[in-house]
């Protein structure tokens, strides 16, 4: 059996100086991240006293696990170029290299540590932002009021129900109207048979329970027969669509950065059972991001390792500016791709992987131009 490399004091030395760089790094991100805006805002709301002190810092603490999803890589790629980059100029990874150390050997170190960022950025996207998003809402007390319309179709997709909810706060719903069409169907559309107006409405787990209800009759001609009261009604009278429904409505408002990722694979399956295209497209697409934005960390760790190699009289600033560019483009163009994953241009996988691959080819050309 092969034995592991040995832990060599150079090992430990990189590890130790590019651990500094990266953590101070990334403070320094999170800290250019919330100076300007957000903690200028709540401030505000403290002053005005609408936040105590705790509450403040709870809001601010909310945010960090957010803004280290983006810094985690933003850091390795700094602290690996500031740290090899020092090394370079104080000639020490020339005596490296003269002792005979490869490049990749030279990199491991910087490799194990970015596996471990890897590790904490993965979980910090799938279990603490999630948390983070849920807790801040709470704290400001903020609850969905966005309208929402769901419409029950018959195996031949046609529509037999159609529920609009106004706003929602866990499982009470708020101005539910039903639409409730009746079998026949003309030319160019499903007939009325019935519409309901309801002041609120409950999920049960099993259906849906409305209360305070005006029931509009409407005739084949379209017009109201009769305007009745009724003190309470079931619809969605089956518990896959009652759940199903209600899951849909309560993830409809939510980011995907608000879902970990257990949930996250339920929604996407039950958005292509329900036919919605763009919304599946969309979320399958940062499903896959959760995966392969984490390995950014290593392609970052190696691409500042490879730009902190260069001569003594080279440019220090040419790194640091390529650095800069390449996560400007990295993040300036994941919206985009989001995107065409959205509309059906690209198939969702794609979309998500094309970012790291084209780093990682960048890497390839730049390793073979350095002639290391």
């Amino acid at each position: 059996m092969r034995a592991l490399p040995k832990i060599t004091i150079y090992d430990r030395y990189v590890f130790q100086q590019v651990l500094i760089a990266t953590v101070v790094a990334i403070l320094l991100f999170i800290v250019v991240w919330i100076a300007p805006e957000m903690l200028l805002k709540t401030i505000k709301k403290a002053l005005s006293g609408e936040y105590d002190m705790r509450t403040a810092f709870l809001v601010l603490a909310c945010e960090i696990p957010l803004i280290l999803g983006k810094a985690f890589p933003v850091g390795l790629l700094l602290g690996s170029l500031f740290t090899f980059d020092k090394l370079s100029k104080d000639s020490e990874l020339t005596i490296f290299r003269a002792v005979g150390l490869s490049f990749k050997r030279i990199l491991a170190p910087v490799l194990v540590l970015s596996f471990i960022v890897t590790g904490l950025c993965f979980y910090t996207c799938d279990r603490l932002i999630p948390a983070a998003e849920t807790k801040k809402m709470e704290i400001k007390d903020k609850h969905p009021t966005t309208q929402y319309i769901y419409t029950q179709k018959d195996k031949n997709g046609a529509p037999e129900l159609a529920v609009v909810v106004s706003g929602f706060r866990d499982k009470i719903m708020y101005d539910v109207i039903v639409l409730d069409f009746s079998k026949k169907i003309y030319s160019d559309v499903h007939q009325l048979s019935n519409i309901y107006s309801a002041s609120i409405g409950k999920y049960k787990g099993k259906y849906w329970e409305l209360r305070d209800i005006k029931q509009y009759d409407i005739s084949s001609d379209g017009i109201f027969t009769a305007i009745e009261h009724v003190k309470k009604m079931r619809i969605l009278n089956d518990e896959t669509a009652a759940k199903n429904t209600y899951t849909l409505m309560t993830y409809s408002t939510k980011k995907e950065r608000e879902i970990n990722n257990r949930d996250l694979r339920k929604y996407i399956k039950l958005l292509k059972s329900e036919e919605m295209e763009e919304e599946y497209n969309y979320m399958l697409n940062k499903y896959f991001q959760r995966f392969f934005h984490p390995f950014m960390c290593v392609l970052l760790a190696i691409m500042g390792t490879l730009l902190g190699f260069s001569k003594p009289r080279e440019q220090r600033m040419i790194g640091f500016a390529i650095a800069i560019g390449s996560i400007f483009v990295y993040y300036i163009t994941l919206p985009f791709f989001d995107l065409l994953a959205e509309k059906g241009v690209l198939h969702p996988l794609i979309t998500a992987i094309f970012p790291p691959l084209a780093f990682l080819m960048c890497i390839i050309i730049f390793y073979k131009s350095k002639d290391l």
